[in-house]
């Protein structure tokens, strides 16, 4: 989310063509098309769940960040026996975890969006969630942001809400492949509450923490991400 497929190429390097990888640029990110739902199309959660569903042919090995991640998780409990392994870096289904601060920046959120203030939206987003500060982007990034903000507050009923019942009972005791959940030390504590959380249902799971990593350690520290994702590898 407000990032791109790109963001994933020093992993890939590192990975030194032990797997082929496939990441998609979301809607409305990269080079994908700007998102324009009709009335009739799915939330935007859905939508790309779909996306990444539709690049699946036999069993594969899963890898999301951040929402990409809940993508992830959830293509998983709808389809275990399409997933060899499944490593999820951070994933911010905050469901799992209710009660967060994360309920707080979301309603700031919606306000400054529903008020005409974009701007504002993504400079708090960003000061929790990214890598460099809204002011800090030179302007073509920052208009990117206020570009994709709203998408942020699109995914939110699935995200804080579990509106696609992620977290049904008896849905993540089904996932048999290899789960490795990874976690940046300076994340915010919300990060930390969810990965035990989803541990706690796994059937086979593992926990990492990357230490001095925040939420973007896929861009920050792709060295020790790479490996954690190797590790798993091995495991399935």
């Amino acid at each position: 989310m407000m990032g791109s497929g790109g963001y994933w190429g020093p992993i890939a390097a590192r990975l030194e063509g032990r797997i082929d990888l496939t990441a998609i640029d979301l809607p409305g990110h990269g080079r994908s098309d700007p998102w324009t739902p009709g009335p009739e199309d799915p939330d935007y959660h859905t939508a790309v769940t779909r996306i990444a569903a539709a690049f699946i042919q036999r069993p594969l090995d899963l890898i999301g960040h951040s929402m990409g991640a809940t993508v992830a998780l959830r293509i998983a409990v709808a389809a275990p026996e399409a997933v060899r392994s499944l490593t999820l870096i951070e994933p911010v289904l905050f469901a799992a975890a209710p009660g967060s601060a994360q309920a707080d920046l979301d309603t700031r959120m919606a306000r400054h969006l529903a008020e005409g203030r974009p701007d504002e939206a993504a400079r708090i987003f960003l000061d929790v969630w990214g890598h460099q500060p809204y002011d800090a982007l030179p302007p073509p990034f920052q208009q990117q942001m206020r570009d994709q903000i709203p998408l942020v507050a699109a995914s939110d009923e699935v995200l804080n809400r579990d509106g696609a019942n992620i977290l049904r009972a008896g849905g993540l005791e089904v996932i048999d492949a290899p789960v490795l959940l990874i976690s940046g030390e300076e994340s915010p504590p919300v990060i930390h509450d969810i990965a035990a959380a989803l541990a706690a249902r796994l059937p086979d799971v593992g926990r990492a923490t990357v230490p001095g990593a925040a939420h973007m350690l896929p861009l920050t520290h792709p060295e020790a991400v790479a490996g954690l994702i190797a590790v798993n590898l091995d495991r399935a």
